[in-house]
């Protein structure tokens, strides 16, 4: 997944030197860029998310991003995302919550391109929660997310 020049994401804390568990985040990581790279291309039936999503949160992300591409918008700037904690559960689960620093990501017209540059609010800080499940390819899909904006464990 390659996106746009004016699209970046930053991983910071993303390596706890545990094989499982830096597996486990990798493509926690990616199942975000997955709805990011689905934004992008205008696409919500993008074949990555569905590589890195099933389940609750495939359809809820596939619906997120409809929304947005339906609204004529796509993104611009930068998202960095901190403070992983991760629980394995067993062989094929595992939880993993994040924030998401959004202060310095907006939304940009399609058409026009121009850049809706908003000031941060505490919204602008997002604390995500969710589960994956190891498929038979190997790869821990995320299958349920949750988000909250504003919450008090994200804001900076």
């Amino acid at each position: 997944m390659t996106l746009p020049q004016d699209v970046e994401e930053r991983f910071e804390g993303w390596k706890t030197g545990d094989a499982t568990k830096d597996a486990v985040l990798a493509d926690a990581g990616s199942a975000q860029t997955a709805v990011t790279y689905a934004v992008t291309k205008g696409d919500p039936e993008s074949p990555a998310l569905r590589f890195y999503q099933s389940g609750s949160a495939l359809a809820g992300s596939q619906d997120w991003v409809k929304g947005i591409v339906d609204a004529g918008l796509t993104y611009s700037g930068s998202v960095r995302y901190f403070a992983p904690e991760i629980r394995v559960f067993d062989k094929q689960s595992a939880g993993v919550s994040y924030c998401a620093d959004e202060s310095k990501a907006y939304n940009k017209n399609r058409k026009t391109n121009k850049v809706d540059k908003t000031p941060a609010t505490d919204d602008s800080y997002v604390l995500y929660s969710t589960r994956l499940e190891k498929n038979d390819q190997g790869v821990w899909q995320t299958t349920k997310l949750e988000s909250e904006r504003g919450n008090k464990k994200c804001v900076q």
